[in-house]
């Protein structure tokens, strides 16, 4: 399967994501399946962080083409980062 092929929303991301940690979590497989779904894991959390970014500049796109509102890079709440003034 080629990637242009079937790229998968990012619901379906998730949920196939889900899915992959569930099984891992199990414990329950052998370890060369453990690795192939760990490397398809990694990839659907690679895809699913690309669509996030895709939608946040969608986001600032649209804030900055209606004028009058002030864009404002998205930061999440988890960042510490040291004093940012």
């Amino acid at each position: 399967m080629s990637n242009q092929e079937a790229t998968p929303s990012f619901e379906q991301a998730m949920d196939q994501l889900e899915r992959i940690v569930a099984q891992l979590e199990s414990g329950d497989i052998p370890l060369e399946k453990a690795i192939e779904l760990f490397q398809e894991g990694m990839k659907l959390s690679q895809l699913c962080g690309q669509k996030l970014e895709q939608v946040e500049r969608k986001i600032e796109i649209l804030l900055e083409e209606e004028g009058g509102l002030t864009k404002k890079p998205f930061q999440p709440q988890e960042t510490d980062k040291g004093d940012n003034r």
